[in-house]
């Protein structure tokens, strides 16, 4: 909307990439352990970090700087663990947009083998067209699928479900406020046992290791952002929590498993439908490799000017 030339935003399981790609943004979600303030270190898995919205890749690396804020030549980092990677400004890669790189293109996700995951037509269409404008910029293109690995949705689900247990609603009539969405993952979490929640900690570590194994031999992964186009007002199911739960993985199946491998990962909004619809993709970074996700932005957004668009007025 023009409104603001950008914004910070959390991502736990998506919540940057996935409005950015319903939106015709760019949106980036940093490393674990990247920004010193929202690091996903002190979150439980450590799914949750900060991380920018922009129009342009640009500016969402002039704010993902901001947000590193070094002070005297080194960022203020809280907790021993960071992320690597070195100190030069990430400015510097989107402004300049250099270098070639070997993409891995994937359609597959962890949520596959537990839930009826379809690519709409849509989703694939700005799949093809960010293959077809990467091939055209002479990167190696190869594609790729994950192993299956069966432990990764009830360990991710109980994790999400853990997540909600500390909301502050205690008593009867504070829980009846919450959405059934809400209630339900509450209840779950409050009822897992101690033994549950370490069991599922170190599946979700365990997918970790080998997702990032899997993918070693790229620079980068290319997927849709999201297998279907943005959803209209009252889709989710309201009463229903399970059928709600399996809405969002089949909407969006491609984000929560960069949370929870603390990957870096950049939406770019690469196509639009007939009616005006943004549509995105995702590329999937090494541990670090945010200069390279923006310097891989940066190249397609001049091809594409993305950043000239304007919503469409409403009818």
């Amino acid at each position: 909307a023009r409104l603001l030339p950008f914004a910070p935003g959390s991502d736990g399981g998506g919540s940057i990439r996935i409005p950015a790609a319903a939106c015709g943004l760019v949106g980036l979600k940093p490393s674990r352990g990247r920004v010193p303030a929202a690091s996903g270190i002190d979150k439980l898995g450590g799914l949750a970090v900060g991380g920018p919205l922009a129009r342009t890749v640009a500016d969402a690396a002039l704010l993902l700087d901001a947000m590193i804020a070094p002070r005297d030549g080194h960022p203020d980092h809280h907790y021993a663990l960071r992320a690597p990677g070195d100190e030069t400004p990430l400015l510097a890669a989107a402004v300049r947009g250099e270098g070639r790189f070997q993409l891995g293109v994937m359609t597959t996700s962890a949520w596959d083998d537990d839930y009826d995951i379809a690519i709409a037509p849509e989703a694939q269409a700005a799949l093809d067209l960010a293959v077809a404008g990467f091939a055209a910029l002479h990167h190696g293109l190869e594609e790729t699928a994950l192993l299956p690995d069966a432990s990764y949705v009830p360990a991710f689900r109980a994790i999400w479900q853990a997540g909600a247990a500390t909301i502050p609603a205690d008593t009867d009539d504070e829980i009846a406020l919450l959405e059934p969405l809400t209630q339900w993952l509450l209840a779950r979490g409050r009822a897992l046992s101690a033994r549950d929640l370490a069991e599922a900690l170190a599946a979700l570590t365990a997918f970790e290791r080998s997702f990032i194994r899997q993918l070693s031999k790229f620079d980068a992964v290319l997927t849709p952002a999201m297998a279907l186009t943005p959803r209209p007002v009252g889709w989710y199911d309201a009463h229903d929590a399970e059928a709600n739960f399996a809405q969002q993985v089949q909407y969006t199946p491609f984000t929560s498993m960069i949370n929870v491998s603390g990957l870096p990962a950049i939406v770019l909004p690469v196509h639009q439908t007939e009616n005006g619809l943004p549509m995105g993709v995702q590329l999937i970074g090494r541990p670090g490799g945010e200069a390279t996700l923006l310097a891989l932005g940066a190249q397609l957004e001049r091809s594409i000017r993305w950043q000239d668009r304007v919503p469409p007025e409403p009818a």
